[in-house]
């Protein structure tokens, strides 16, 4: 099993263009994400929406209109991991268009 570190980005997340496929688990493969950081690109408040399309079903809510100033960054992940499965899919998006950039690190397991 090969264990790979990896970052993935996805530039101005917003309500205009729906919700932005951040990252989606290749198969035969399981990723650990050890960090997500969100910031806001605008002039404005701006609130982000973070969910997790589960392969299985349960499509969950992580993080629900949180929050971000004008010019600050949210770390989502503060030190907890987070295990997707193969197909499962982390998607975001923010309260306005084009405002909001994503950064994820994780591990890939192969």
């Amino acid at each position: 099993m090969a264990n790979t570190f990896k970052v993935k980005t996805k530039l101005n997340t917003g309500i205009s263009s729906g919700v932005s496929t951040i990252y989606t688990v290749p198969s035969s493969t399981t990723a650990v994400l050890v960090g997500l950081t969100l910031a806001n690109t605008s002039a404005s408040a701006i609130t982000a929406t973070v969910t997790l399309t589960n392969n299985d079903g349960d499509n969950v809510t992580l993080l629900k209109d949180a929050p971000i100033p004008t010019g600050s960054s949210l770390e989502m992940m503060s030190g907890n991991k987070i295990v997707m499965e193969a197909s499962d899919i982390l998607k975001a998006y923010s309260s306005a268009a084009n405002t909001l950039d994503c950064t994820l690190s994780l591990m890939e397991i192969t």
